[in-house]
């Protein structure tokens, strides 16, 4: 249903809603819980994007866990929607705990290779790309070197 809305107004809805949760988040502290993943492609470079919100770093692409829901099943739903290509098994790295705008966090960060390439919905996902772990770009954000780090301890 939330493709009938043209993109450049999901985009400002986005931005609205995303500066609206950090208030809510800041203010009431709720554990936010979410998933990320490292998603590798066959030469061994990192996946990052760039969501149409925020603070427009580059990141790791994942997003929010629903109340129940399986955090491989999250990481697997978030990857589809926001990058509709298909990839290889989720393999669980770890959990990191910190604090996101002011509220506790607790990401499940996944690891899988894609073969496909990515086609970001140019709604959520401004843009995706694909990195050498050695050449990251210089406005990544710290999770992305919180993901690699994972990635290595296996």
């Amino acid at each position: 249903m939330l493709h009938l809305i043209p993109a450049p107004l999901h985009r400002a809805g986005l931005r609205l809603a995303h500066t609206l949760r950090k208030l809510w988040w800041r203010a009431r502290k709720p554990l936010v819980t979410g998933v990320m993943v490292l998603a590798r492609d066959g030469e061994g470079r990192v996946l990052l994007v760039r969501h149409s919100y925020g603070s427009g770093l580059w990141t790791l692409p994942g997003g929010g866990l629903r109340r129940g829901e399986d955090p491989a099943a999250a990481a697997a739903r978030e990857f589809a929607e926001e990058l509709r290509c298909a990839s290889g098994p989720f393999t669980f790295l770890g959990i990191h705990e910190g604090t996101l705008h002011g509220a506790p966090n607790r990401m499940h960060v996944f690891a899988c290779t894609i073969s496909e390439t990515p086609d970001p919905d140019r709604r959520e996902i401004a843009e995706a790309r694909f990195f050498a772990p050695d050449a990251l770009p210089a406005d990544a954000g710290s999770r992305v070197a919180m993901g690699l780090e994972l990635l290595q301890q296996r």
